[in-house]
């Protein structure tokens, strides 16, 4: 089994960043993986999205059609992983940016403030860590027995691999887990 994740939002916004996250977690667990990144050429304030797949077999093609699991942190992503997200599947919006909820009822979605969050946590760079913790909270509720590593998986991820000059923003980026993966479970069960 493999579970396919695209995150998805504006340059600058950590998308990469969260992605490579996950990627060193499911990787360091032993799990297999591959990670691709991809931004346009304006970088900053530009799309950028990346695809991460995670399977406990071996990974035959890193391209996803249908993903599974979607972040997207600004209503452009939104827009285009909605119509191709697999039956099922679940998607993250950050609803700080994006005025408008997801349409399809075929996947279960969570509608979370990401930035607001980080901004209550103090810093708004941290909304891609409360993304992060919002779909392992989702994915652990509507696609349990998937491979996908454990929210102390990707702590330790962020410990082992965080370069030496960024280690004092691991606090940080712990409570920001923390906070999206309880926004998810203290949603109602449907």
């Amino acid at each position: 089994m493999q579970t396919d994740i695209v995150i998805s939002g504006f340059g600058g916004q950590g998308v990469l960043f969260a992605g490579q996250v996950l990627a060193y977690a499911a990787m360091d667990t032993g799990l297999n993986v591959t990670w691709i990144p991809s931004y346009g050429p304006e970088m900053r304030g530009g799309t950028a999205n990346c695809t991460v797949i995670i399977s406990n077999e071996e990974i035959g093609a890193p391209l996803v059609k249908h993903p599974m699991a979607v972040i997207a942190l600004n209503l452009p992503s939104l827009d285009k992983y909605e119509p191709i997200a697999s039956v099922g599947g679940v998607m993250v919006v950050n609803s700080s940016l994006v005025n408008r909820d997801i349409q399809r009822k075929d996947l279960n979605g969570i509608g979370i403030p990401v930035n607001e969050i980080a901004e209550r946590l103090g810093d708004r760079r941290l909304a891609n860590m409360v993304a992060i913790g919002a779909l392992l909270g989702g994915l652990g509720r509507w696609k349990p027995g998937f491979p996908v590593p454990s929210l102390e998986a990707v702590i330790q991820a962020l410990k082992n691999h965080l370069p030496e000059r960024h280690q004092k923003l691991i606090p940080a980026n712990v409570q920001a887990l923390h906070q999206g993966m309880a926004f998810v479970l203290e949603l109602p069960v449907a």
